[in-house]
């Protein structure tokens, strides 16, 4: 039996009313997911307005295809938001007139749907794409990257503190035998780290490091914010949603760097920088209230920065 696609649409009013939305403007909602994000642009943005909606999840886009389909003003594309430049071009829209979110991560469906092999709760196949359509899987990236490799990823990506120990433990394992399963993995990290009272299992950083080096989920964050900084009109807002601090990372810094100034060296007597092209509408990030957390958990992790195209 096919399983219900689930997704908890995290800071629904916050990250949409943070667009303004108005009638006859151009949206995008770069992470489609189950669409909870789109319909409430949908509904603040009638009879006129566009939404142009990306996603690269086949389940995500049949149910919100399901969920969206009295609304005759939205564009579903099957696509990267890295290739946001592209897809906007063909569909003949120069400007995103009215504004851009993203809500980042994996949805409650794609981790918890088992085939999909992004759980170490339950046994799967080692995928972890976002894409059910070819590409690197998590199989892949265990199986075949050098230990060095695996080190940098669960440092960088996952901030894990045993990175070396659970690199050369998969690689010693591998020798034997291919780790194929998601609870192969994760028994061999319990099994290679020291038992430390935690609150969180101990695979967690290393499914997240492996989850987004298969997706290459910050590169393609940064490549989509370079892109999308130029497609915006004036006055026209970006929202993003991000799960982790490498992804706030991200956007914060990229906000910061647009917004400022200036970017000469202490030493130039005259400023020769382009104005900013971007103004912060929220210096600290917005989190989730206490009522969303409680009723969805994982929301107590998100942080929602806004800033307006100038």
């Amino acid at each position: 039996m096919e399983q219900e696609f689930k997704h908890y649409t995290v800071m629904l009013n916050e990250a949409v009313g943070a667009l303004n939305c108005e009638n006859g403007k151009i949206y995008v909602d770069c992470t489609l997911g189950g669409g909870g994000h789109s319909e409430l642009i949908l509904k603040n943005i009638l009879p006129d307005g566009k939404l142009i909606a990306f996603d690269i999840d086949d389940d995500a886009i049949n149910a919100a295809k399901a969920r969206l389909q009295r609304y005759k003003n939205v564009e579903i594309v099957k696509d990267s938001y890295v290739n946001i430049k592209n897809v906007l071009k063909n569909l003949g829209i120069e400007k995103i007139t009215g504004g851009v979110l993203f809500d980042l991560g994996a949805s409650y469906h794609q981790l918890t749907k088992q085939e999909r092999g992004f759980s170490f709760l339950k046994e799967a196949p080692l995928d972890m794409r976002f894409s059910q359509n070819g590409g690197l899987t998590a199989y892949d990236v265990v199986n075949t990257y050098k230990e060095d490799a695996l080190v940098k990823i669960f440092s960088e990506y996952g901030e894990e503190h045993f990175s070396k120990r659970i690199a050369k433990a998969i690689v010693e394992r591998r020798k034997i035998k291919k780790i194929s399963t998601t609870t192969e993995l994760a028994e061999l990290i319990v099994n290679s780290t020291p038992h430390i009272k935690s609150h969180i299992h101990p695979a967690t950083r290393v499914f997240q490091a492996l989850r987004i080096e298969v997706n290459q989920e910050l590169t393609n964050v940064k490549k989509a914010l370079e892109e999308i900084l130029d497609l915006l009109d004036t006055d026209a807002i970006i929202s993003i949603i991000s799960f982790h601090s490498l992804e706030d990372r991200i956007v914060k810094q990229f906000f910061k760097y647009h917004s400022q100034r200036c970017h000469c060296d202490k030493n130039q007597m005259i400023c020769t920088c382009p104005p900013p092209k971007l103004e912060l509408v929220n210096k600290k990030p917005i989190t989730a209230s206490d009522r969303e957390v409680k009723e969805n958990p994982p929301s107590r992790s998100a942080k929602l920065r806004v800033a307006k195209r100038i």
